[in-house]
């Protein structure tokens, strides 16, 4: 990991130096400046991913150092050193762009290491959103533009404005991922940060320390104190991708915090207060799940304020010669080569697929046609595979009498994995299963299949 550099400027020699050997000691590039004049020497002629600057020094104030650095960089984290007694002033040093103020005490290093750690953490935030905000007109081509898909694109619109809390349902590929990040960048939060968990992915046993945060010691191996998602994502949206996934234990724990819009860290004494807005995405239908007592009755009503469902591509063939289009150029200049488009034919030939993987099946489809063909028009030929894939006869699940039930499961599900393109969030969903048990049960087969 790239380390992180960090200017500080204090006049008062035996604080500037006690800052910057601690942070030193976390493995930070710190530099000192004993005044505003040489820090702002320093800021125009260096890169540094924050400024740590003491309120009241002669010649140059921290706020008018403050103004003239976020000239160079607006975006530069600024954390404001001041006495007690100095609210005032710190609270005008926010109002002009300072991220936060400390005051001076005893504990003074120790809260530093706390404040620094986070604020880097979210100027990585901000540089990945910056990032994805700019690319996100491009990809609305990743969707599509038909009838359902531009209907979706007004209740973004709509909903985007709110506070309200956004469900989004839909098979696995659809791209529900986007949408949920173009209602962060569309809402008046799309300065703050966008913080995805997946919830699918969680792992067991550090569930908690990852939503929530943790102290240092709070348990075996915590030997930092570590800021969790929701706390990241205070400020700006945190999307819960694949909410259905998440047991039911750690369900009663988020609702609570929705409820009260405050986390309570793991071996932490005080809440937390957040301020974030939540977009969850699912491809199981959670009203079954509520049903067969899977997901919680009230953490569901809680989410399910406004709902977006996406169509699976199936449905909506028309987007598939944009998206096709789309693709084509996208591993072009991935791969410097000159794909003109696709023969007649190829597009109601891919018409007549059914998708079952959906866009993100269709971008595999055009990528593996785009490196055969390298230059010229893609020929049908190039989604042989793809149609040998799709080819499932009604009796190939007819199994013989007499077969064992092990082995009656075992070929199922590796059928329905051929079937999905070795996708096992689609697989799981059309078997009935969770993704964590068809892991397993790939485990017990002792199959090494190289999945998504």
């Amino acid at each position: 990991m790239e380390q992180k550099r960090i200017l500080i400027v204090d006049d008062d020699e035996y604080i500037r130096e006690s800052i910057r050997e601690t942070l030193r000691r976390k493995n930070y590039d710190a530099e000192g400046a004993d005044n505003g004049k040489e820090a702002l020497e320093l800021f125009q002629h260096e890169a540094y991913d924050m400024v740590i600057s003491d309120m009241k020094m002669p010649g140059m104030t921290g706020i008018e150092l403050l103004e003239r650095m976020k000239q160079h960089d607006p975006d530069i984290p600024f954390l404001m050193i001041t006495a007690y007694g100095a609210i005032e002033s710190a609270v005008e040093a926010i109002k002009k762009g300072a991220y936060d103020f400390i005051q001076k005490s005893p504990s003074l290093v120790d809260e530093l290491e706390i404040h620094v750690e986070r604020i880097l953490e979210y100027r990585v935030l901000l540089n990945e959103n910056k990032q994805l905000k700019s690319a996100l007109n491009k990809q609305w081509d990743y969707v599509g533009s038909s009838p359902s898909m531009e209907n979706i694109r007004k209740l973004v619109a709509t909903v985007a404005k709110s506070r309200s809390t956004v469900l989004i349902t839909g098979e696995s590929g659809t791209g529900k991922e986007l949408i949920a990040r173009s209602i962060h960048y569309l809402s008046p939060r799309h300065n703050g940060p966008f913080v995805k968990v997946n919830c699918a992915a969680l792992p067991e046993g550090l569930i908690e320390s990852e939503l929530f945060g943790h102290e240092k010691g709070a348990f075996t191996g915590a030997i930092n104190r570590k800021l969790g998602k929701f706390e990241l994502a205070s400020g700006g949206t945190l999307l819960l991708d694949e909410i259905g996934e998440m047991n039911v234990g750690v369900q009663a724990k988020l609702l609570r915090v929705l409820q009260e819009r405050e986390v309570s860290k793991v071996g932490g004494e005080d809440p937390v207060e957040i301020d974030i807005r939540i977009v969850a995405t699912t491809n199981r239908n959670l009203d079954k799940e509520v049903a067969s007592g899977k997901f919680r009755e009230d953490l569901f009503y809680r989410l399910n304020v406004f709902r977006i469902n996406v169509p699976p591509l199936a449905e909506r063939l028309e987007d598939i010669d944009k998206l096709a289009e789309h693709f084509i150029k996208k591993y072009n200049e991935m791969n410097g080569f000159s794909v003109e488009g696709m023969e007649p034919g190829c597009e109601e030939m891919l018409k007549q697929y059914k998708w079952p993987g959906n866009i993100r099946e269709l971008e595999n489809a055009i990528e593996r046609a785009v490196v055969l063909t390298r230059s010229g028009l893609i020929k049908k030929e190039s989604f042989s595979l793809l149609y040998e894939r799709g080819k499932i006869q009604d009796d190939q699940f007819n199994f013989a009498p007499g077969i064992s039930i092990a082995r009656a499961e075992k070929e199922l599900i590796v059928r329905t994995l051929d079937h999905c393109g070795q996708n096992r969030t689609k697989a799981a969903h059309l078997l009935g299963i969770s993704i964590r048990t068809l892991r397993n049960k790939l485990n017990d087969y002792g199959m090494t299949r190289d999945l998504p």
